[in-house]
C-alpha cells in the first residue's frame, strides 16, 4: 500500500473514532441534563401536592365548626342573645 493512502486511511479512521467519541460524550451530557430536569419536575410536583394539602388543611382549620370546637376546648362558650351588645356609631346627635 502506498504511504499516502495508508496515512489518509489512518486519519479517516481516527476522525471517525473521535467523532463517535464526541457524540457519545454529548449524548451522555444530554442524558444527565434530562435526569436533572426530571428530578426538578418531580420536586415541583411534590411541592405542588404539599401546597394543595396545606391549602386544604387551612380551609378545614378556618371552618366555623373547627373554630367553635377549639374555642369550647379552651373553655369559651357561645354567647346567648341576652349577652350580645350592639354598638352603634358615635356620629349621631
Amino acid at each position: 500500500m502506498d504511504a499516502q493512502v495508508l496515512g489518509r486511511a489512518t486519519l479517516t479512521f481516527t476522525f471517525l473514532v473521535l467523532s463517535l467519541g464526541f457524540v457519545t460524550w454529548r449524548q451522555s451530557r444530554a442524558f444527565e441534563a434530562n435526569q436533572a430536569l426530571d428530578e426538578l419536575r418531580r420536586q415541583v410536583s411534590v411541592a405542588q401536592a404539599e401546597q394543595v394539602e396545606l391549602e386544604r388543611d387551612i380551609q378545614v382549620r378556618r371552618s366555623m365548626t373547627n373554630i367553635v370546637e377549639a374555642a369550647e376546648a379552651i373553655g369559651m362558650v357561645t354567647p346567648h342573645a341576652e349577652d350580645l351588645v350592639i354598638l352603634g356609631r358615635g356620629g349621631g346627635s
